[in-house]
């Protein structure tokens, strides 16, 4: 936690706190997710939704105004792609630094998980800055109630007095409960859902409204305790 205060883009730092104080959520999670028809046919068939997710020729050839397009939009307006966040838990892993073999599903859940991260920021409406990211783990702790992802939300709440003119506490608490409020989103099917148009995607999922914030760049403060 003290290297993520230090800098809150060392998105590695996240993971290795997240899989640290995990508990059985994981488990708990993949058990959920067996139950649903989608889940029990991704368990089965065991697609790759980073596959999908690399190919920028075919988001490019879904429709203006789709998931897939906006999608596209983000990682670009963020400079980043689908595998950063794949390098990320590699390096945040303890479990693969200490070579830790664990069940298949659970390892193909938490991937999909991963890879579904900058989707959910798509969906939310929420950027990949400081405020944007603290705002999705917050609305992805009330999904998956994952103590390691709450962790890092109350202490990002505990320091972030000092952007009350960003209204940032008002901004992740809101997150927290849009993912209350939302369906159960790592069950559903990101592959289906990318060609179509975003407004109608929000509205299956119940994500609520896109939240209108200015965003708080890790260059523009220091020693922020966000990050993801």
């Amino acid at each position: 936690m003290r290297r993520l205060l230090k800098n809150p883009d060392d998105t590695a730092q996240v993971f290795t706190i997240v899989e640290a104080l995990s508990g059985r959520s994981g488990e708990r999670n993949l058990k959920k997710f067996r139950r649903t028809r989608f889940g029990a046919e991704v368990l089965s068939k065991r697609p790759s939704l980073l596959r999908t997710l690399r190919d920028r020729n075919a988001l490019l050839d879904m429709p203006e105004g789709s998931l897939g397009r906006a999608y596209l939009r983000f990682v670009d307006e963020e400079g980043i792609n689908a595998d950063g966040l794949v390098d990320a838990s590699e390096t945040g892993s303890l479990r693969r630094a200490k070579q830790i073999e664990i069940d298949e599903d659970l390892e193909l859940f938490a991937d999909r998980m991963r890879d579904m991260h900058d989707l959910w920021h798509t969906v939310t409406g929420y950027k990949g800055d400081l405020l944007g990211e603290a705002a999705l783990l917050a609305f992805s702790f009330a999904q998956t109630w994952n103590p390691g992802i709450g962790f890092i939300v109350s202490v990002a709440l505990l320091r972030m007095g000092r952007f009350r003119a960003y209204g940032a506490q008002r901004l992740v608490l809101e997150g927290f409960t849009r993912g209350l409020k939302a369906a159960w989103l790592p069950a559903e099917d990101w592959e289906a859902l990318l060609p179509l148009e975003l407004g109608e995607v929000r509205r299956r999922l119940r994500v609520g409204k896109q939240p209108s914030y200015e965003p708080l760049r890790s260059w523009m403060v220091k020693d922020v305790p966000l990050a993801g």
